[in-house]
């Protein structure tokens, strides 16, 4: 299996959890005389199938992430953490230059004037070199993990 599948199947067991989830909270109490909807004891049984499952893929891609060569001798874990840091790089600039952007409109003179304390075009300039950035390595990553069999 290829690191790329991994990933999409470690993404549906997290939605079946939480599906699963749901259905037991909603099963987990009725009205007395009233049988719930589900039966809890099989849904806790698949819910802890599913987590197993889940703990099983998770540690395979960590596995294979911390194993894996990207770049530069980098491994694929170092690249994620670097893309998680331009995810909060490009947000920061990007929410800094929607603010510093803002308008008011003064209605009298002796209503408080405010000004932006930066360069509101180089500031949105950054933050679309961080989303274009994050981008690129982002495909780069994909491209990696279609291509990288996942440890066993």
């Amino acid at each position: 299996m290829k690191l790329a599948e991994a990933l999409i199947l470690r993404a549906d067991c997290q939605k079946r959890f939480e599906q699963l989830k749901a259905r037991l909270l909603r099963s987990a109490k009725v009205q007395e005389g009233e049988d719930p909807a589900e039966n809890p004891a099989e849904l806790l049984v698949e819910l802890e199938h599913v987590s197993n499952q889940l703990v099983d893929l998770i540690k395979r891609i960590n596995t294979t992430n911390s194993n894996t060569l990207f770049a530069n001798d980098q491994t694929i874990s170092d690249v994620l953490a670097e893309r998680d840091v331009l995810v909060l790089k490009r947000s920061a600039y990007n929410d800094l230059a929607s603010t510093a952007a803002l308008r008011q409109d003064r209605f009298t003179r002796s209503e408080v004037k405010y000004i932006s304390t930066i360069n509101v075009a180089e500031t949105q300039k950054r933050a679309d070199e961080l989303a274009k950035n994050y981008r690129e390595l982002d495909a780069r990553i994909q491209e990696v993990n279609w291509q990288t069999e996942l440890v066993n």
